[in-house]
């Protein structure tokens, strides 16, 4: 699961249980230190947004305790490089994909939302805040 932004927990418990069925899910959330303006991004300035990565990450965790055995970590600030690093460790089944939508999404959500969707072979579930 990569999430750069949080979702209302039972949303995200019920999406989790449909893709896992009755089984005790596996779940590997990576939360991408996306939240930065281009110009933050170019400078390599990634303070706040993996401060804010570490808070999506700990509230997914917690959210997704009681379907099956969770862990979380901070990704690289492009979500595309989170997923492939992600991958590398985590041999996932499918991706979930949990982004913030319209105004509030930043360029970097927008841009690897897309691409995730064609790039790694796995159904991909996308879901907006």
């Amino acid at each position: 699961m990569i999430a750069t932004a949080p979702v209302d927990d039972d949303a995200l418990r019920e999406e989790v249980r449909r893709h896992a069925g009755s089984e005790e899910a596996e779940i590997h959330v990576v939360a991408p230190a996306a939240r930065l303006s281009r110009l933050r991004w170019l400078a390599s300035d990634e303070d706040e947004a993996r401060a804010n990565a570490t808070e999506v990450a700990r509230e997914m965790e917690q959210a997704l305790e009681e379907t099956g055995n969770v862990d979380s970590e901070v990704g690289d600030p492009d979500p595309i490089q989170a997923i492939e690093d992600a991958l590398r460790i985590f041999p996932a089944d499918e991706l979930i994909v949990v982004t913030r939508s319209g105004p509030e999404s930043s360029w970097l959500e927008d841009v690897s939302a897309k691409d995730a969707f064609e790039r790694f072979g796995l159904p991909v579930t996308r879901l907006t805040v």
